[in-house]
């Protein structure tokens, strides 16, 4: 496997008072595990608020853990030396939602795909712009398209400039942060074609963090849905329209639209809002909002386990119940 997460959490505390005490923690994400093999792409999906960018955010060291492991290629990653963080970031990239946030209005294309390449000591001079017409020809830009500006390009080709300085490092791990949502239909299929065609040329590696199931499903060999920090089943992406298991996973299904007119499927309206995640329910952390809660929900947290090609976390199936 290259990246095993294992038992991640990750909570920020809640202060008050004139001193700012800490009172409370929001649980973000709360003990979360799993791998992905080289050349796979695992996509994690979820509402607005459950986690799955703090996962990504985690696994780049961008933010501090508050407990668990991470190892890429069989390596910790939680205690790596200064040196080792440098050529640990070489190694793993991240493609943003949004692509102009990540990109310096005040320089050029070409100069800031050389500052990075100058930073690692990939090359310089020549060699450097030699390698920037190469990586813009790979991600679909011309040439020329070295000696604009960020707000000079349309939203596609912004987010192709990010994925072009991902590249170009050579990474082997892209956490890839809803890196189509903000873009028209069109573009996004155009997107995800273009990962498509990098992962197979060159054997990379993607987390892909989407709330839309049909983009992940196209996309991924598998997929983790999160809810509330905690996943809630795993299942492999050809079998997530047809074979998922849990009451949340069938109802953002049941939201996925339908391009048939003719074929309406039932739409699963689930009630309330989400929790906080500073208070969590107990038991079930789902069962306020799910149409099949029973009593145990409501005093039993379950296991995520299963076979697999399908891991749920739910009450309605003997083999989450916790082991004694």
């Amino acid at each position: 496997m290259l990246i095993e997460v294992n038992n991640l959490k990750k909570y920020f505390p809640i202060s008050t008072g004139l001193f700012a005490k800490s009172t409370s923690n929001v649980k973000a994400v709360d003990d979360v595990s799993f791998s992905i093999a080289r050349g796979e792409t695992l996509g994690l999906v979820g509402e607005s608020g459950c986690g799955k960018s703090t996962v990504g955010r985690c696994i780049l060291k961008l933010i501090e853990l508050t407990g668990g492991e991470i190892l890429f290629d069989g390596k910790d990653v939680i205690n790596l030396t200064k040196k080792e963080l440098k050529s640990f970031r070489k190694k793993i990239q991240i493609i943003f939602q949004d692509p102009y946030s990540s990109l310096n209005p005040v320089i050029t294309i070409g100069g800031m795909l050389k500052e990075i390449l100058k930073f690692h000591k990939i090359a310089e001079g020549s060699q450097a712009d030699k390698r920037i017409y190469e990586l813009l020809d790979i991600v679909g830009l011309k040439k020329y398209h070295s000696k604009k500006y960020p707000h000079e390009f349309s939203g596609g080709q912004r987010q192709r400039i990010v994925i072009a300085k991902a590249l170009s490092v050579e990474p082997e791990f892209i956490v890839c942060d809803e890196p189509v949502s903000a873009l028209d239909v069109s573009i996004q299929s155009q997107i995800l074609n273009l990962l498509n065609d990098l992962q197979k040329e060159f054997n990379l590696t993607y987390l892909f963090i989407s709330h839309d199931l049909s983009v992940v499903e196209h996309i991924s060999n598998r997929v983790c849905v999160m809810y509330l920090g905690k996943i809630v089943e795993e299942i492999e992406s050809k079998n997530i329209f047809n074979a998922s298991r849990h009451p949340y996973t069938k109802a953002l299904i049941s939201a996925v639209p339908v391009p048939d007119p003719k074929n309406k499927s039932k739409r699963i309206i689930l009630s309330g809002d989400i929790p906080s995640p500073a208070d969590i329910p107990s038991g079930c952390s789902f069962h306020p909002r799910c149409p099949q809660a029973f009593a145990n929900c409501k005093k039993i947290s379950p296991q995520l386990a299963g076979t697999p090609a399908n891991k749920v976390r739910c009450l309605l199936y003997p083999e989450s119940y916790p082991q004694s």
